[in-house]
C-alpha cells in the first residue's frame, strides 16, 4: 500500500483491490508492467464489512491459491473464518508489495486521445494505456421494491448488513432466499434458537462429503473447476445460476432444509409479493426442494461414475432420501400474527457499471468479453463468476484468469510501445 501521490499516467490501471485485482497486480509485476491499483475502500473491504460474524468459506483452505501465495496455514482441509479470509487477502497484498491506492474512487472511465483511457478519480485524473476492471459484479444490494409495502414495525436487513442474531429484535425472522447466504444465515439463526421462516427459491444444493471424501476434492479430480464456460451445457447462461448451498461451518457439513423443517424451521415457496402487509408465497416449495435434491444426487452420481470408471476403492454410500415432505403450505402469512419482527433479504446484488463510458456491455448491462478480454481493446475484466471457469470467482481460479488477461494486456502494450517508437 502506498500514500504517494497518484501518478498522472501508467501503463495499466487496476480498479479494485480485492483478490482479483491483487492477482492481476502479481502478474503485472511478473511482466514488468508499471501499474497502480485503485481501491475506493480498503483492502478486503467486502470480506470485512459485508459478511456476518460466523461467516466462513464453503470451499476448503487448500483451494486458496492466489498466485505466488498458496494457503499458509496448517489446516488445508478446514474452512477459513471471516477474519482469517481478511488476513489472507491483506497479507497477500503485503507479500506482493501491491501498489494499492486505498480510498480512491474511480468516478468515470472513458476513452481519451491517442488510444489512452482517462480515469477521473477522487484523487485526480489519471490516464492509462490499459485498464483491468476487478470490481466483480456485486455492486449494489438488491432488495425488491415489494419491501416498501412491509409495515415499518418489521426490521429489514439485506444479507450484507446482517452480523448475528443479537442484532435483530426479539421474535421470529423471515429469511428471503435460499442461496448460499440465505441458507447459512437461516442456519445461523436456527442454531441460535431463533424461530426461522425461510422463503425457498430455486438454488441447488451440494453434498459436503460423499463416499468417504470431501466432495470438492472429487470435483477437483473431475476437472469441474477447470471446465470452460463454452464447454458447459448451459454455455454463458450458467453465469446466472445460483451457487450450490452447503457450509464450511464447524468443519463443514451439508445444509438440508428438510431436516431444518423437522426441527421447527418453517419453509415456504418463493416470496412473490407483499400485499396489505402480508407475505404472498408461490406454490413451488416442493418443486424447489426436489430440484435441489436432484442436483445433490446428480453430483453423487457423477462421483459414482468417476469411481467406477477408474476402479477407485471407496466406501459405498446411498444417495440422499428426503427426510421431510411439505404438505399444503401457506400461500400467505401475516407477519404480526406469526410474530415475525425482522426480514433478511438474501436476494443478492445488482451491477452498476454506469461510471464506465465505453461501448462494452450487452443488452443486459453485462460486460461483453472473451475470457476477460472485452469488446473494447485495452479494457479487461476479472473476478466475475464463470468469467472462464467455475473457479473464476473463487480463490482457486482467479489467478489463472489474471495471468491470461495480463498476457493479453502485455501484448497490447508492447505493440503500442513499438508504434510509438516507430
Amino acid at each position: 500500500m502506498t500514500n504517494a501521490s497518484l501518478p498522472t499516467h501508467v501503463s495499466a490501471a487496476v480498479i479494485g483491490g480485492g483478490q482479483a485485482g491483487l492477482a492481476a497486480s502479481y502478474h503485472l509485476k511478473q511482466k514488468g508492467i508499471e501499474h497502480v491499483i485503485l481501491e475506493k475502500n480498503r483492502i478486503a473491504h467486502s470480506w470485512k464489512t459485508q459478511r456476518w460474524d460466523a461467516f466462513c468459506l464453503v470451499t476448503p483452505n487448500w483451494q486458496c491459491q492466489l498466485p505466488g501465495y498458496p494457503y499458509q496455514g496448517d489446516d488445508p482441509k478446514g474452512f477459513m473464518l471471516r477474519d482469517e479470509i481478511v488476513a489472507y487477502v491483506e497479507n497477500y497484498a503485503k507479500h506482493i508489495a501491491a501498489p494499492v491506492y486505498e480510498g480512491v474512487t474511480v468516478m468515470s472511465l472513458k476513452r481519451g486521445n491517442d488510444g489512452v483511457f482517462v480515469l477521473e478519480t477522487s484523487a485526480g485524473a489519471l490516464t492509462a494505456d490499459a485498464v483491468v476492471l476487478a470490481v466483480s459484479g456485486y455492486h449494489v444490494p438488491n432488495v425488491p421494491r415489494m419491501s416498501e409495502r412491509l409495515e415499518s414495525a418489521v426490521m429489514q436487513l439485506h444479507s450484507s448488513a446482517y452480523r448475528n442474531p443479537a442484532q435483530l429484535p426479539e421474535g421470529e425472522v423471515l429469511v428471503v432466499g435460499s442461496g448460499q447466504s440465505g441458507c447459512q444465515i437461516a442456519e445461523d439463526l436456527h442454531l441460535a434458537g431463533r424461530r426461522v421462516h425461510l422463503a425457498v427459491g430455486s438454488a441447488p444444493r451440494c453434498p459436503r462429503v460423499y463416499r468417504g471424501r470431501e466432495v470438492v476434492e472429487w470435483l477437483n479430480d473431475l476437472g469441474q473447476y477447470d471446465l470452460p464456460v463454452d464447454q458447459h451445457s448451459l454455455k454463458e447462461k450458467v453465469r446466472k445460476n445460483a451457487n450450490h448451498y452447503l457450509t464450511g461451518r464447524d468443519g463443514g457439513r451439508d445444509i438440508d432444509l428438510r431436516k431444518f423443517a423437522t426441527e421447527g424451521m418453517a419453509l415456504y415457496g418463493r416470496l412473490k409479493d407483499i400485499q396489505n402487509g402480508r407475505f404472498m408465497f408461490a406454490g413451488d416449495l416442493a418443486a424447489n426442494l426436489d430440484n435441489a435434491d436432484r442436483v445433490y444426487n446428480g453430483i453423487c452420481g457423477l462421483i459414482d461414475n468417476h469411481i467406477a470408471r477408474n476402479g477407485i476403492s471407496a466406501p459405498v454410500q446411498e444417495h440422499y432420501m428426503p427426510v421431510w415432505q411439505p404438505e399444503a403450505t401457506a400461500a400467505d402469512l401475516d407477519p404480526a400474527a406469526a410474530g415475525i419482527t425482522a426480514v433478511i433479504w438474501t436476494t443478492g446484488f445488482r451491477s452498476d457499471w454506469s461510471w464506465i463510458e465505453l461501448p462494452m456491455f450487452d443488452g443486459n448491462g453485462y460486460p461483453t468479453h472473451t475470457r476477460g478480454v472485452t469488446a473494447v481493446d485495452g479494457i479487461y475484466v476479472i473476478g466475475m463468476p464463470w468469467l472462464y471457469t467455475w473457479g473464476s470467482g473463487r480463490f482457486v481460479g482467479v489467478g489463472r484468469d489474471a495471468e491470461f488477461v495480463v498476457s493479453a494486456l502485455t501484448r497490447r502494450i508492447e505493440a503500442k510501445n513499438e508504434q510509438r517508437a516507430a
